[in-house]
């Protein structure tokens, strides 16, 4: 409103009261900002705060008009006022603001603004500047008589805010907001003769304001996306399959995913989280696999990864060989076995051969025969070959033994004649001693080849003579009543043992032990009585050596 001091007065003492209020509120605001730091850095545990989503402040004012005049009469500065904002952030730099301004006790009877535009800030850890233009309404009263009208007005500037580490980083204070003001009022047509109300006032000014932020919510940029890979199994032969996995992370959701892959080595196919190669006809080698995720044409949008894995050689097969029996007799059979093993399980084929014989199969077992070969070992080889050409060989033996020599023929004791029941012809062969050289009869007949020892014997009473009696009576019967050759009986006396006759069985080729028996001459033996006893109705006709 109108004031009775000069005008020049009444601006120098406005400015200087404006320039100390806003010294010391700056002062103020700087000590109050170090100390803040000061202690986060002592603390030095408190991270460095996210970007706010809404921001609400509330500080002083100081509006100061420049060369700004209506009707001749200067608008004068106004000190103290408040400036108050609520700003919403669409991302961490971008913001829509909502201000006003309240200069209600000024010279100029009134300032008071209500506009909103973008606001543009970088958040730098704790410090946060920013740049705003704003637009609406100013609602400004004249100098003299003017009363406070709506017109139109525009602000733009630039202020620092600094986050303060307490409260979970909700509270910052802004040192400095400084603007340029520009309002434009029409108070309608002068007021004649003096002119000091009506007219069109237009206001260029700067303000300064100062105060605390209130930090709602959070505008953190997304972490970029990740991706990675792992291929199962890492170690594979040619043909083997593989499946490729990725692991993305920090994707949203609500946003197209597109996948990509590809293989230094082999085929690849897929085009979502797994994929799969194919590694048939590869040469051993090592080999990567590349992922790729996109959701969008931004760096963070997209990731990569990549796998590893290696092609081995197929191994060759193994084979050991076996014989069973390993010992066979000429003629007879043995089963041989090729124990095989293919490492990647190829599949196989077997084989055989021997060094003599003939041996069937083309298993895993085989039969050797050994019909008309010779005594000795035979020498087999066991083969087997993978379907890619890769073989074993193994060996072993059968051993074809010599038919068992037959044992050396030795003689046989057959039954013994005894002479002691007739005393009165103790030389005689009587009927039971018969029974004895008729079976002696049939075992010389039917191994024509044998021949037959008697070892006759005596008793300490008798004469030696008996011995030689009793073993030229049994050979009697035995030729004359059975037929046996004489040649192939022979006669022999032994010791005084008893009135006995020995009869042993002397096979071809065996040889006779005769021990402490002996020959002897029998023209020479005088035999007494009858050789043996005839049967009823046959007497002998032939007596060698007949009794006196």
């Amino acid at each position: 409103m109108y004031s009775p001091l000069p005008i020049a007065v009444r601006t120098r003492r406005s400015a200087a009261c404006a320039l100390y209020t806003t010294a010391l509120i700056a002062a103020f605001i700087a000590a109050l900002s170090l100390s803040s730091a000061a202690q986060a850095v002592r603390t030095g545990s408190t991270p460095p705060p996210d970007p706010s989503r809404v921001d609400i402040f509330g500080g002083y004012g100081y509006l100061h008009p420049v060369d700004s005049d209506i009707n001749h009469n200067q608008y004068q500065p106004i000190n103290p006022g408040a400036v108050v904002s609520i700003t919403g952030y669409f991302n961490r730099y971008l913001g829509l603001q909502a201000e006003g301004s309240f200069f209600p006790h000024g010279p100029n009877d009134c300032v008071y603004t209500a506009q909103a535009g973008p606001l543009l800030r970088y958040q730098k850890g704790r410090f946060v500047p920013f740049a705003h233009a704003l637009a609406g309404g100013a609602k400004v009263g004249g100098p003299v008589f003017q009363p406070c009208t709506w017109g139109w007005g525009v602000t733009s500037g630039i202020g620092l805010d600094y986050i303060l580490p307490v409260w979970n980083n909700r509270l910052a204070i802004r040192p400095i907001q400084a603007d340029f003001d520009y309002s434009h009022v029409d108070y309608g047509p002068l007021v004649q003769p003096a002119d000091v109300s009506g007219g069109l006032g237009e206001i260029f000014a700067y303000r300064l304001a100062s105060g605390v932020v209130l930090r709602l919510g959070a505008t953190a940029t997304p972490p970029p996306v990740q991706l990675g890979c792992t291929i199962q199994p890492v170690d594979a032969f040619p043909g083997d399959p593989l499946t490729v996995t990725a692991t993305p992370a920090n994707l949203n959701p609500k946003r197209k995913t597109t996948y990509t892959w590809t293989t230094t080595g082999g085929r690849i196919s897929g085009n979502d989280t797994t994929a799969s190669v194919a590694t048939a006809g590869l040469t051993p080698g090592d080999f990567t696999v590349s992922g790729h995720v996109s959701q969008g044409i931004r760096p963070s949008d997209q990731a990569s990864c990549s796998a590893g894995f290696r092609i081995h050689a197929f191994e060759p097969p193994t084979v050991s060989c076996s014989a069973n029996p390993s010992t066979v007799m000429a003629g007879e059979s043995s089963t041989i076995t090729a124990t095989a093993h293919s490492p990647q399980n190829r599949p196989l084929s077997y084989s055989y051969s021997a060094s003599s014989g003939f041996i069937s199969g083309n298993a895993a077992t085989a039969i050797l025969n050994t019909t008309g070969d010779a005594p000795g070992p035979v020498n087999i080889t066991c083969n087997v070959v993978d379907d890619l050409g890769q073989q074993a060989t193994a060996a072993t033996a059968v051993i074809i033994s010599a038919p068992p020599v037959p044992p050396s023929p030795t003689s046989r004791s057959l039954c013994e004649l005894t002479f002691d029941r007739d005393k009165k012809r103790p030389v005689r062969v009587d009927n039971e001693a018969k029974g004895c050289l008729d079976d002696i009869a049939l075992t010389l007949n039917r191994d024509s080849t044998a021949k037959l020892v008697i070892v006759g014997h005596h008793g300490p009473d008798e004469k030696p003579e008996a011995a030689a009696e009793r073993t030229l009576n049994a050979e009697q019967y035995l030729t004359v009543e059975k037929g046996i050759d004489p040649l192939r009986i022979e006669l022999r006396t032994g010791e005084s043992t008893g009135s006995s006759a020995e009869n042993l069985l002397i096979p071809a080729g065996a040889a006779y032990d005769a021990g402490s028996t002996a020959t002897f001459d029998t023209g020479s033996v005088k035999r007494h009585g009858e050789a043996y006893a005839k049967p009823a109705a046959k007497t002998s006709k032939k007596i060698r050596n007949s009794a006196n």
